[in-house]
């Protein structure tokens, strides 16, 4: 999901390419993206093989299953992202292949030991996760416009109704390990529901951002047709989000992750089509 979004972001810079090259390019940024999140995956669950062994979620993962040695992740993990950043360095520019080591490095090595101090976790966590908006950006334009912080804005705010529905659902694994990753301390609560609600709300703005920034034209077929999929895919967030609150059952939070995992391409492929 992240390589997409870093894909679609890439897509929304290019102009008039032959169409070799733009599918050239669009494939090495998602090798490089790929390898990239690949080796950031891979050293967290390193970090946290004896945390992964006590999850039913995640007992089954390599390390944690015995499968393959600490040492082994760790040589996976670095040979992926160096030849990750590498493709983004020598294919695109130096930017794109700084901003996704710097990613890898917040991801692995602040956000997942956070994870069991604090739920600020989330919040750090929701950086390295936006990122790839703004990888993909200067990956195309060679710079950290306008428009690659307005996807990253959205991206970041994307993640807390997402994210806080996964911890909903995952909660029992996740606090058996010591895992503080819900709003409350409390575990699901009404709180944590409305924060939910809160984050989908601020997603209204923020995808509504393109069209005042000039990224995007709202003013012809194709850009109502977006800013009609657009308000649609808000409305069904937000729905969903309003019936946690409601329903405070878990069934509820799996419907917000899943819901939120059509969302991101929905909106992503929307933004495309109304391109300026």
């Amino acid at each position: 999901m992240v390589v997409f979004s870093s894909v679609m972001s890439f897509a929304l810079t290019k102009g008039s390419e032959s169409y070799v090259d733009f599918w050239k390019m669009i494939l090495l940024l998602f090798a490089g993206g790929m390898l990239v999140t690949g080796s950031a995956n891979a050293i967290n669950q390193v970090v946290e093989k004896d945390t992964d062994a006590q999850m039913k979620r995640t007992a089954k993962r390599p390390v944690a299953a015995g499968r393959m040695s600490a040492a082994e992740g760790w040589i996976f993990a670095i040979v992926t992202g160096a030849a990750g950043v590498f493709i983004l360095g020598n294919y695109f520019n130096w930017l794109a292949a700084g901003l996704a080591a710097f990613s890898l490095f917040l991801y692995a090595f602040i956000y997942t030991p956070l994870k069991k101090v604090n739920s600020i976790a989330v919040l750090v966590g929701a950086v390295p996760g936006a990122l790839p908006c703004l990888i993909g950006w200067a990956a195309g334009d060679n710079n950290l416009g306008t428009g690659g912080w307005v996807l990253f804005a959205f991206q970041f705010f994307w993640q807390f109704p997402h994210f806080w529905a996964i911890a909903w659902v995952a909660h029992k694994d996740y606090s058996s390990v010591g895992f503080k990753l819900l709003p409350a301390d409390e575990g699901p609560t009404k709180f944590t529901a409305m924060q939910t609600i809160m984050y989908s709300l601020l997603l209204v703005p923020v995808t509504l951002a393109p069209y005042y920034t000039g990224m995007c034209d709202y003013n012809n077929t194709q850009g109502i047709i977006s800013l009609i999929l657009i308000g649609l895919a808000n409305a069904f967030m937000i729905g969903r989000c309003v019936t946690l609150y409601r329903k405070m059952d878990v069934s509820s939070a799996r419907k917000v992750m899943f819901g939120s995992y059509m969302y991101l391409p929905v909106v992503m492929l929307a933004l495309l089509l109304s391109k300026s």
